[in-house]
């Protein structure tokens, strides 16, 4: 047998299987994240004087955050009014594609948790799924570890990584119950 007869003969099975791969990077809100932090608008960036505030806010770029998803927040352990973040926001709500209050972080965390909430988990019934590791958007753990937890009772065998090379989660064994592997 030559060696282009062993190639032809190489099976992929990989792509044979039965297996479902579950990407969290499909659910990650492509768009431009950007921050408003409130520090640089406060006196010595401790004291909030409305006149002062409201001029800044009055004269503020606002268009570096058209269409993008932006965080307020104040990254100083001042304490700001509520009102402030509301006349922030004020500025925003014709310009930003989605405003959030708090930090990059917590707002990746807070559109994984919608995206997470509106799957129809029911998809993956009696299904061996693989849930991709890595890829370039950043995916929160916690968001591993809630897919783990709503695919628990529904599906057959659950992975971690890539088809090729993926590790045990846990399956469910022929008395329906969920076994740990």
């Amino acid at each position: 047998m030559t060696k282009a007869d062993e190639r032809s003969n190489i099976t992929n099975r990989v792509a044979q299987s039965s297996m479902i791969t579950f990407d969290l990077e499909e659910y990650y809100q492509l768009g431009e994240r950007a921050t408003l932090d409130l520090k640089p608008f406060l006196f010595q960036e401790l004291i909030l004087r409305e006149k002062d505030f409201r001029e800044y806010i009055r004269t503020h770029n606002w268009e570096q955050y058209r269409n993008k998803y932006v965080c307020v927040h104040c990254s100083t352990d001042a304490i700001i009014p509520m009102w402030a973040f509301m006349v922030a926001g004020s500025y925003l709500h014709n310009i930003a594609k989605r405003i959030f209050f708090g930090t990059l972080t917590e707002l990746e965390s807070h559109l994984y948790h919608e995206a997470l909430a509106a799957i129809d988990w029911e998809q993956f019934k009696d299904k061996k799924v693989v849930v991709k590791g890595c890829g370039k958007f950043p995916v929160p753990h916690w968001a591993y570890v809630e897919a783990s937890v709503r695919l628990a009772p529904i599906a057959k065998l659950v992975m971690f990584g890539e088809a090729c090379s993926s590790v045990p989660v846990f399956k469910k064994s022929s008395a329906a119950s969920t076994d740990q592997v």
